[in-house]
């Protein structure tokens, strides 16, 4: 009997900065930072051995997201830059991830996020089980019958459906860009409808279902405040809608189906940890090599 179709989508650099912030002052024996190239490998290694995808990649931005950049000029321009330390390890992170079997996904001027989504969806619509792994709630927003989300947090990463949506937020996935919208999103510096918070926002949607429908009646609600707060505010409102809503429609040079997951290099990977210094993780790597040769 053949395994089953799983898409696993590894929102790249949500794993990175975790995997740097987490593990601190480790560095090769020529002193290069090499704290998030350990986490990330770490992570990725428990990710295949546990979900055991039969399709996947890990997926990067590429270039300034042009898109939303036309929109809204401040998006994302709050965020620092990517420290130093962190950005001359990311070519090696790559380099980690193909030899462990997983290809690389991305699309010059758009965001990871859209890339994995176009994916995502693609990949449910042909019936296959999709698991991404990121922290961002953007993801939210897609997750349905085929597609879950993973969000890493130590030992209690949760994997949430759309019963875990709705309880999480108090809304269903599909309503999740209108939420969004209506609160804004300080992480990519989108600013919501003044005076609405989490508690109204769900409210609302609950009582009207879309953003569309609640600005076809704004005029005419009874709370004085938010009535103007909403008329005030509706071209703000819908442009966050198309801030926040994912792109599911991207051209990319790869489908779903061409990312089929590989066997480790263990010759590559290997050389990498002795570059690196992680000796321990050789130890693993060559013990793993063993099993399979051995049949396991």
């Amino acid at each position: 009997m053949s395994q089953p179709q799983l898409l696993l989508l590894v929102d790249g650099y949500s794993l990175i900065y975790r995997a740097f912030y987490a593990i601190r002052k480790l560095t090769s024996p020529n002193g290069q930072p090499v704290n998030a190239i350990y986490g990330f490998t770490q992570m990725l290694r428990k990710l295949l051995a546990e979900c055991r995808p039969t399709h996947g990649a890990v997926v990067f931005d590429l270039g300034a997201p042009q898109r939303r950049l036309t929109l809204w000029p401040a998006y994302k321009t709050q965020r620092p830059p990517t420290p130093p330390a962190l950005d001359q390890q990311v070519p090696l992170i790559r380099e980690m991830a193909t030899a462990l079997g997983l290809p690389l996904a991305e699309q010059a001027g758009e965001e990871a996020d859209d890339v994995i989504a176009t994916l995502g969806i693609e990949a449910a619509r042909d019936q296959a089980a999709v698991l991404i792994v990121s922290n961002d709630k953007d993801f939210t927003q897609i997750i349905g019958p085929h597609i879950r989300l993973l969000r890493p947090h130590g030992q209690a990463s949760v994997v949430m459906d759309a019963a875990a949506v709705v309880a999480r937020y108090g809304v269903r996935p599909e309503q999740m860009v209108d939420y969004l919208s209506l609160l804004g999103d300080t992480v990519d510096n989108i600013p919501g409808v003044p005076g609405i918070g989490a508690k109204t926002a769900v409210e609302l949607l609950r009582e009207y279902g879309t953003v569309d429908a609640l600005l076809a009646v704004a005029d005419q609600l009874p709370r004085p405040k938010l009535r103007a707060a909403l008329v005030n505010h509706a071209e703000r409102l819908r442009a966050n809608r198309t801030l926040i809503a994912l792109r599911t429609d991207l051209e990319l040079p790869a489908r779903w189906l061409d990312l089929i997951v590989q066997r480790p290099d263990t010759t590559r990977l290997l050389a990498l940890c002795q570059r690196l210094g992680f000796k321990k993780l050789a130890a693993e790597l060559e013990a793993e090599a063993g099993d399979l040769f051995r049949g396991r």
